[in-house]
């Protein structure tokens, strides 16, 4: 086994960050999608993010997705939360893990932590799983199909990667396991330390003594057809082309269990009308990337909106824009002049000032009131 260290180099006149020596230029040139990086002191203070008690006392929340997984070789076991502390294995025990999804909506340290990501677009960040594991706890040998940050916060874990051709799987496994797993590399992290992955790469994540904890940024990867799908169903929903089918003049058929050619060419002259509008195509896109995940909910804001002073973005909200459209939790708006530069501004650094609320035209800021009401904007009343 080569027991290579895919390490960032520690030399350079860049300041220290989530990428240690490396600037973002040389992060995705040399490394997204391409090759791992292990990035030694990737966050000094990892340790202050998260303790065990902060993620057990989210697993017992019944809203959070959370799952416990016990297992070693050929034998695995699963279950999902909400767990009360006294449903868990003890803490002696060894080989077991627990993991708890949407992290960075529920800690402001971790969603601090995510927004150091952002050199990479906000449609393609996805969520931050923080996971616990005892002495051998892991979930055993498996890819991911998309990008993967691997943040070491306490203890230490062993990580062996490759690059796997054959992805199969164990069958008959509550988990996902790799049936032949042919490690390359051998990497251990500390706290502080960060492995990347690109999609696709084969890794086993280990944990070296007790109290392993690992925070992993997840990286959105659309599947081609699934988005298709989601967008033209977003698309349709917008047609107003309410035209039906007709058969007019048809002649008397000896063969009714065949699909008629003129309905054939009906449908796809309709998805040919709604490919031919870019610019739904485009607001239906961030409709979709916008959507929040089924487990995430808004409370609405308790106190009134009048006298508000800066606004910030909730970390549960997912915002974007492009040239025409602002997109905020699966819905669309338009915007122009100052307002669309205000609500830019707001996308981009997750707030407004009182000044930037006071600039905004009356159209926008009862908008953005409607938004603040809602739970998609917080702030503090003046």
């Amino acid at each position: 086994m080569n027991h290579q260290d895919f390490s960032s180099p520690q030399s350079g006149s860049c300041t220290q960050h989530v990428l240690g020596a490396m600037s973002p230029d040389e992060f995705m040139a040399k490394h997204w999608q391409r090759k791992p990086a292990v990035i030694r002191g990737a966050i000094a203070d990892a340790q202050a993010i998260m303790s065990r008690q902060d993620l057990f006392a989210l697993a017992e929340q019944p809203d959070v997705e959370s799952r416990v997984i016990v297992g070693q070789g050929e034998q695995w076991v699963m279950r999902s939360g909400p767990f009360k502390r006294r449903s868990l294995p003890p803490i002696a025990r060894s080989n077991w893990t627990m993991l708890v999804q949407g992290v960075e909506a529920l800690n402001s340290r971790a969603y601090a932590l995510m927004q150091q990501f952002r050199f990479l677009p906000d449609a393609r960040l996805d969520d931050v799983m923080v996971s616990w594991a005892s002495d051998g706890g892991g979930v055993g040998p498996h890819f991911d199909s998309y990008d993967v940050f691997l943040l070491q916060l306490h203890g230490s874990r062993r990580w062996q990667i490759g690059r796997q051709s054959d992805l199969s799987l164990k069958p008959n496994m509550p988990v996902k396991i790799l049936a032949d797993f042919k490690p390359e590399q051998t990497v251990l992290l500390e706290p502080g330390d960060m492995l990347y992955l690109p999609p696709n790469w084969a890794h086993d994540g280990v944990a070296v003594g007790a109290n392993c904890m690992t925070l992993s940024v997840g990286f959105k990867a659309p599947a081609r057809a699934g988005l298709a799908g989601e967008v033209l169903l977003r698309m349709s929903e917008m047609y107003e082309d309410q035209r039906l089918y007709t058969d007019e003049g048809a002649q008397p058929t000896s063969e009714p269990g065949e699909m008629p050619p003129a309905l054939l060419a009906f449908a796809q002259d309709a998805v040919a009308r709604l490919l031919k509008e870019p610019k739904a195509l485009a607001c239906a896109l961030g409709e979709v990337m916008t959507e929040p995940k089924p487990n995430v909910y808004f409370e609405a804001a308790d106190t009134a909106w009048d006298g508000v002073s800066a606004l910030h973005l909730s970390p549960k909200s997912r915002m974007l824009y492009d040239n025409h459209h602002v997109f905020i939790n699966g819905d669309s708006f338009k915007a122009s002049g100052l307002d669309k530069k205000l609500i830019k501004k707001l996308t981009n650094s997750k707030s407004l000032t009182t000044a930037d609320i006071q600039a905004l035209g009356d159209d926008a800021r009862g908008l953005v009131s409607e938004w603040y009401e809602a739970g998609w904007l917080y702030t503090k009343a003046v």
